[in-house]
């Protein structure tokens, strides 16, 4: 009998995080590494909703709370709810979650049955994959190209959708592409979903990075469309927007009373509740007229290094990148700088155990790391089902402008360093099941 579950084969996860373990090899050697990989806000969290924090737990607020989040944090979250999506909605359709993350895995189980289709963007946060997998459902990923500003319309949607659809994940602006959703996009994925769904198909909107777009543009959700708020779990937090990651705040608006009672239950059984202090700040992050200026300057950083950084890449051979119109990430082609180092070849000659385990862009990406000290994100980090072919790098610009400049600089050292990485292949080859291309 083995000791771990067979349903844990079908859990993916986030290579962001699992990357760690690399970059820690690289420091124990004296490598000076510059962090691309990890979507956290090099910013601190605002001071004032430290002091709402702090307060909170000298007043002794620190034990347990209502599972679905003091009131006066839900009722702060279906305020600026209803004043950025222009949908009235109810403290009693909200639920605080650790974090943004959960609400993926609470909604894949709430509603979501073994053989289910569950439609979701890729490349995308891995995470969609790594749920829809473990629940037992069909993963059905809608594929997002370059060439289209990874973005999607209507007859995109509609050409995935069929009888066993249950849930359909939206994500914008996204992680990894930033890409953003427009409202006639919006409308007119609206349509299809209200012509082509059942009543009973939910669509999960990921709105985390809700607070963070350039050039004007502002946040537009599924849910202010016609026949979707009875249809829409959105989700979002703290983390991002007000680079207050290690806080774990986060939320989900369900479309029902009732359903978010089902989420609620979750909670209970997962973590109980999210610590009452924290939520304090977490309503101060919305009442407090501090709380703007704050993000404003954050996002002003973020769209300096944006229009510094996706230029410099442009300039590296092989290298081709978009210009992002929101959250904090590029994501440039880099499959022009994989053929002028070799890695398509290189890749050719692996083992097909180890074809499996990587890309192009994946043994491009180590070789940055190990050889270069810069760490960056692969595409098939993204969502690996379909995704062949497809050789882009995601890097967040949630960095010093120094650090982004440095990283920069070694990437383009890089880019000449052929003889480099075929040495760097044929080292960690060399290592038989130790090595990276083992």
């Amino acid at each position: 009998m083995a000791v771990i579950a067979r349903r844990m084969r079908h859990l993916g996860t986030e290579n962001a995080f699992k990357l760690g373990d690399d970059i820690q090899r690289c420091v124990d050697r004296g490598l000076d590494v510059i962090r691309f990989n990890l979507g956290a806000p090099d910013f601190n969290s605002p001071p004032h909703l430290n002091r709402v924090a702090m307060e909170a737990l000298d007043a002794g607020r620190a034990g347990y709370c209502d599972p679905a989040g003091i009131l006066p944090f839900r009722e702060a979250i279906a305020a600026h709810f209803t004043r950025t999506r222009g949908v009235e909605v109810t403290p009693d359709r909200v639920v605080v979650t650790p974090g943004a993350k959960p609400p993926i895995g609470y909604t894949m189980q709430t509603y979501v049955n073994e053989g289910d289709e569950v439609i979701y963007p890729s490349p995308g946060f891995p995470i969609y994959e790594s749920w829809v997998q473990f629940v037992g459902a069909v993963p059905v990923p809608l594929l997002l190209t370059d060439d289209r500003d990874f973005s999607f319309d209507a007859d995109d949607l509609a050409a995935l959708i069929t009888e066993r659809t249950k849930v359909i994940i939206l994500c914008s602006p996204s992680n990894p592409t930033g890409g953003v959703l427009s409202r006639s996009e919006l409308a007119g994925i609206a349509r299809v979903i209200r012509e082509r769904c059942r009543p009973d198909v939910r669509i999960y909107s990921d709105e985390i990075y809700e607070q963070i777009l350039f050039d004007g543009l502002e946040h537009e959700s599924i849910v202010a469309h016609r026949g979707m708020p009875e249809r829409t779990v959105v989700a979002s937090g703290h983390s991002k927007g007000f680079a207050m990651t290690g806080w774990r705040l986060g939320w989900a608006v369900l479309p029902t009373p009732e359903e978010a009672a089902v989420f609620k239950r979750i909670n209970i059984n997962i973590v109980s509740c999210v610590p009452p202090f924290l939520q304090e700040a977490g309503a101060a992050a919305y009442e407090d007229p501090a709380s703007a200026g704050e993000v404003a300057r954050m996002v002003e950083a973020f769209r300096r290094r944006r229009d510094w950084i996706v230029p410099a890449l442009n300039d590296v051979p092989g290298v081709r990148c978009l210009m992002p119109k929101g959250a904090f990430y590029v994501f440039p082609d880099v499959s022009g700088l994989c053929e002028r180092l070799g890695a398509y070849r290189e890749y050719a000659e692996l083992a097909e155990a180890a074809r499996c385990r990587t890309t192009p862009a994946g043994m491009l990406q180590m070789f940055l790391l190990y050889r270069y000290g810069v760490a960056t994100m692969d595409r098939a980090s993204f969502g690996r089902i379909g995704a062949e072919g497809q050789d882009f790098l995601r890097m967040s610009i949630a960095n010093g402008m120094d650090d982004i400049r440095r990283g920069v600089s070694r990437i383009r050292e890089a880019a000449g360093d052929a003889d480099g990485f075929a040495d760097f292949v044929r080292a960690e080859g060399a290592k038989g099941g130790e090595g990276l291309f083992s």
